[in-house]
């Protein structure tokens, strides 16, 4: 059974730090592109931040240099390091896996597509206050 579980959400102020963590299991872990996406109240979710089975990381504008991707292999473990929160920051944050291709080679063009993320976990509650 595929499963992704995130958690580590919660209630900050602004400029307060979270970690959030995603425990995959039930699919080999090493052949997957993950990434980090969030959807706020009434919009549409979106790419925080991707890695890479390399560990290439790409960055969403709007987090660059306050949010650190991280990954632990061994523990098929995806961390999101969320630091100088903002109330724009408020959403629910879900990690989410799509399939890499050949030696492990994860697709540029489809690393913000939400489409192309096969297993999503059931996000957790992001919520900063000003």
């Amino acid at each position: 059974q595929v499963q992704l579980v995130e958690s580590g959400g919660g209630s900050v102020q602004s400029g307060g730090s979270l970690r959030l963590s995603c425990a995959a299991s039930g699919f080999n872990y090493s052949s997957y592109c993950m990434g980090w996406f969030r959807q706020g109240p009434g919009k549409e979710r979106e790419g925080v931040v991707y890695i890479d089975g390399d560990g290439t990381t790409d960055y969403a504008d709007s987090v660059k240099g306050r949010f650190t991707i991280s990954q632990d292999k061994a523990k098929n473990t995806l961390y999101l390091q969320m630091d100088a929160l903002k109330p724009e920051d408020t959403a629910m944050y879900y990690c989410g896996a799509r399939s890499a291709g050949y030696a492990g080679y994860c697709s540029l063009a489809s690393r913000a597509r939400v489409d192309k993320y096969k297993y999503w976990g059931q996000g957790t509650q992001v919520t900063v206050s000003s």
